[in-house]
């Protein structure tokens, strides 16, 4: 790699919801083997209106770099919302990027970040945003339904500079048609393999390799490593770090405790982490697996010094979920029956939507240039009773604005996936009001004057034609 590509800017998501381990083993108590009690940590959850679209846009905004806009968009996942729609393009949308913007989307395996990473670095004069979101259904009682977490990570990669939070030195990947779990299309759950048979006859065999590969490369020798980043379990990721001479490097679990393995999004997360611990200058070595290994070499830059905790933080913003059976329910593991309220039919007018996509997927209003006033939607004819203009206003996006709650309702009797629905109206920072959604609000916990942002979510979805619709909810700061 001739000109060493950088990392510019970071940004993490994982959702507020935490279900703790030993919830999710008191509750199948009945049915898993001894020993599950003393489960540690907590998974992260998906609320009912977080997808990984949703987590993805939310990534993004966190790695936003004011002074320029990216030329390029890679979205890696294996549970993207539509399987015959582009949401990568979708995402571009959300975050008001160009619609010339290149686009594209990377799947059909966990290594998708970091192929994705890779792909991005060997472009080093392009501005690249990369984001990886998983969001992976569990079978209760399942293994997985202990390990697997939802979370996004955003890289925006480009030329080097000296804000760079890291440089891009090497890669290597081999592939291998290892089968350690698969989805069949259409398929809810992950089958897996056990877990010894996958390190002895594929990790063991194929990361030392690729290592070994990339530090001969790079003309490095193991003991330069300062920092390991693997996914898997502890066990796995000591015995691969030993069989790569990288005992000595440190490895942060931090993800794996206190999210889980958020598939695609899992090595990047981790290199969040290591980043975020990291002194410029220490030398960090990626690994990503599916059907075989990426192998990435980063040099921590400069520019850690002034990045924030952007992990740190996501893993602090946390709120508990008792309810076991209310998990169940957000992922629709099971039905519930909420009554005839919940009959309605969810249709999208599609035509509309199209032709007011700016405001559904943008968030934009408008701003009256003869009087400043600000409004949502955006109409030809100002909404200011003393100006009334027409055909004087531009566009203005809200979704990056804050505000505050003017007024809310707790309503008990529409239905909600969450009871109760919070809805109320909002006065956006700039002016301008809006009656809309609060999300990630518990019954109780919303006062008038509450400062809000807004938050990219699923809106409502069409169960009969099988349609997902998305717009931009309220939630406190």
């Amino acid at each position: 790699m001739s000109k060493p590509a950088a990392i510019l800017r970071m940004g993490v998501h994982v959702p507020k919801l935490r279900l703790a381990r030993s919830a999710i083993a008191a509750a199948m108590a009945w049915a898993s083997p001894p020993g599950r009690s003393g489960a540690r940590g907590a998974r992260a959850l998906c609320n009912w209106d977080e997808d990984a679209l949703t987590m993805a846009v939310e990534a993004a905004r966190s790695a936003h770099d004011p002074d320029g806009a990216p030329q390029s968009v890679l979205f890696c996942s294996t549970t993207a919302p539509f399987a015959d729609r582009d949401d990568a393009v979708m995402l571009a949308s959300a975050l008001d990027l160009s619609d010339s913007i290149d686009s594209l989307n990377l799947g059909a395996s966990l290594r998708a970040g970091t192929s994705g990473l890779i792909s991005a670095a060997r472009r080093g004069d392009a501005r690249t945003l990369l984001v990886a979101s998983d969001a992976r259904l569990t079978r209760a009682g399942s293994p997985q339904e202990m390990t697997y977490g939802d979370a996004a990570a955003a890289l925006l990669l480009g030329p080097t500079n000296p804000a760079a939070l890291a440089s891009v030195l090497a890669t290597r990947t081999l592939g291998s048609d290892f089968v350690d779990h698969y989805r069949m299309s259409g398929a809810s759950f992950d089958y897996g393999l056990e877990e010894r048979w996958i390190r002895e006859e594929s990790l063991l065999q194929l990361i030392p390799r690729a290592v070994s590969e990339l530090l001969a490369a790079a003309g490095l020798n193991a003991g330069a490593i300062g920092h390991f980043v693997m996914p898997g379990s502890a066990v796995t990721a000591k015995r691969v770090a030993e069989a790569c001479g990288l005992q000595a490097a440190q490895r942060d679990a931090r993800a794996l405790t206190e999210c889980g393995d958020a598939g695609t999004a899992m090595p990047l997360l981790m290199l969040a982490g290591a980043l975020e611990t990291a002194a410029p200058g220490d030398l960090i070595i990626l690994i990503g697996i599916g059907q075989g290994v990426d192998a990435v070499l980063l040099r921590a830059e400069a520019g850690l010094r002034l990045a924030g905790k952007v992990f740190a933080g996501a893993l602090a913003a946390q709120q508990e979920e008792p309810s076991y059976v209310r998990y169940l329910s957000h992922r629709a593991l099971i039905d519930v029956d909420f009554g005839m309220r919940a009959e309605r039919d969810q249709r999208t007018a599609h035509t509309v939507a199209y032709r007011k996509r700016d405001a559904l997927n943008a968030f934009k209003g408008g701003r009256c240039e003869h009087c400043g006033t600000v409004q949502f939607p955006r109409s030809r004819v100002c909404v200011n009773p003393q100006c009334r203009q027409t055909d004087t206003q531009v566009a203005h996006r809200l979704a990056d604005s804050r505000g505050r709650v003017k007024s809310f309702t707790e309503d008990w009797q529409a239905y909600a996936a969450r009871p109760p629905y919070i809805y109320g109206n909002v006065e956006f920072a700039e002016g301008g009001n809006l009656l809309m959604e609060f999300t990630d609000v518990e019954a109780g916990a919303l006062k008038v004057d509450d400062a809000v942002r807004f938050v990219y979510r699923i809106k409502d979805e069409d169960r009969a034609r099988r349609f997902r619709r998305y717009f931009w909810k309220a939630t406190t700061v």
